[in-house]
């Protein structure tokens, strides 16, 4: 079956299934948003508690990564990714679950050869670096 370009890309659009892109976009809008709300509500939590503005961000941001790290182990977090798209891509919370996800997928090639090999493969060693640089780091400025 000899095919143009021009039709072949009039075949694949007649054949492919409709996207349902305002459905998808109010999804990724509720759910990025409820991740968001979340998030403002565990700040103020954090202040509540007597932590500064900054302070309270970071620890934000800790609680957040740990929370979808957790939610990423639990198998819930990709069923939230299942209707919010690219609304859980929310960067901190789209972060640890790039970066727990390709970790417990290969588990069971071991520690350093599965979990540690293909979790810096996939989020990238910098990224991964970084943020344990940092939580070290701000865990040696709160003890001084």
């Amino acid at each position: 079956m000899k095919m143009t370009p021009k039709e072949y890309q009039k075949y694949v659009k007649a054949k492919s299934a409709k996207s349902p892109i305002w459905k998808n976009t109010a999804f990724a809008f509720v759910i990025g948003g409820i991740i968001c709300m979340i998030g403002q509500l565990i700040q103020n939590g954090w202040s509540g508690l007597g932590l500064g503005k900054e302070d309270a961000g970071t620890a934000t941001s800790c609680t957040l990564v740990f929370l979808s790290a957790l939610l990423t182990g639990l198998n819930v977090y990709h069923r939230i990714a299942r209707y919010g798209g690219a609304g859980t891509l929310v960067p901190i919370t789209g972060f640890a679950n790039a970066v727990v996800s390709p970790a417990i997928d290969f588990r069971s090639e071991g520690f350093v050869t599965g979990m540690a090999a293909k979790m810096f493969q996939v989020a990238g060693p910098v990224i991964v670096f970084g943020t344990c640089a940092s939580v070290i780091y701000g865990a040696v400025l709160m003890l001084l």
